[in-house]
């Protein structure tokens, strides 16, 4: 008896503190988790959204880059922090993809959603002296080398070339890099023959011709590279891209949540952030935790059907 009053008065003593603790939310720095190399895409928009909701919660939101295994590295490390709201981790496609696969212990039920942030298409890019000049070019090219068409890829495994290896039966020579900031200096100086990136990460080489784009993986053409035929206009029913949102561990108290989202909803819709991500040429695309968690599961459904 005494043993259960012991485990009751614990419990609400915990109960309590938590509430305390979610009630004087925030109170000291934040810090949050980039799973992917400086740089990249994934850096450039958990920057611009720390530096943004700093202002609102009126506390320092510190990036630390916790890098390897696709993504998986920095994210399992978040999902195993005290949950308390103070670790913040920039979630990615890759979490509902690397688990299935047995290449990362923890899930997207190991976290909170609270915003999803960023969703673009992926396009596809070559060098500006490639031979190729669409994706017909490319397909061909990659079917009479057969696994010798050499691959820049941002993550291990890799969707967006697995949805078009899987659509046109073919095989590319996949050469694994930390993210698009490595990927994109291997198409340029010619250690590999193309890549898959989201249009934000190679932006200025695709402006300024460093680059060229052969399709973009989306519905229908994209405002940051209108001249850029989809896949889809090219005959090429290939439609993928990737996503970026928040997440924290699975216990953080819900009051803690919901003041990161609100955050978050005035972060994202500050003018500075908004001009941050039209220059970049990344797409703002929020959804709120429910909307964002039913997104992930459905999503994680889709990749498996990819990969079995």
């Amino acid at each position: 008896m005494k043993k259960i009053i012991k485990t009751t008065l614990a419990a609400a003593a915990l109960t309590f503190i938590a509430s305390v603790s979610a009630a004087d939310y925030p109170s000291k720095n934040i810090r949050m988790v980039v799973p992917f190399s400086p740089g990249g895409g994934t850096d450039s928009v958990g920057r611009a959204l720390a530096n943004a909701t700093k202002d609102v919660l009126d506390q320092n939101i510190i990036v630390m880059n916790r890098t390897g295994g696709a993504g998986a590295v920095g994210m399992s490390f978040g999902a195993g922090q005290r949950p308390d709201g103070y670790t913040l981790t920039v979630v990615t496609r890759e979490i509902a993809s690397l688990p299935q696969m047995g290449l990362m212990q923890h899930t997207a039920d190991d976290f909170k959603l609270i915003r999803m942030v960023n969703l673009d298409p992926a396009v596809v890019l070559v060098s500006q002296d490639s031979p190729y000049q669409n994706i017909a070019d490319l397909v061909a090219a990659a079917k009479k080398k057969d696994g010798a068409l050499k691959f820049a890829s941002t993550a291990k495994p890799n969707f967006y070339l697995m949805a078009l290896e899987k659509s046109q039966n073919i095989k590319l020579n996949a050469i694994p890099y930390n993210g698009a900031s490595e990927a994109i200096p291997a198409v340029l100086g010619n250690h590999t023959d193309v890549t898959m990136v989201t249009p934000g990460e190679a932006i200025s080489q695709i402006k300024s011709g460093q680059l060229k784009a052969l399709g973009v993986m989306s519905e229908e053409r994209i405002a940051y590279l209108p001249q850029t035929p989809t896949l889809k206009e090219q005959g090429f029913d290939v439609v993928t891209g990737t996503w970026r949102g928040i997440g924290v561990p699975k216990n953080t108290p819900d009051e803690v949540v919901e003041t990161l989202g609100a955050a978050f909803d005035k972060a994202m819709a500050s003018p500075d952030f908004k001009q941050f991500m039209e220059n970049g040429a990344m797409t703002i695309h929020n959804l709120d935790a429910k909307a964002f968690t039913e997104f992930v599961k459905n999503d994680v459904k889709n990749l498996g059907a990819l990969i079995n």
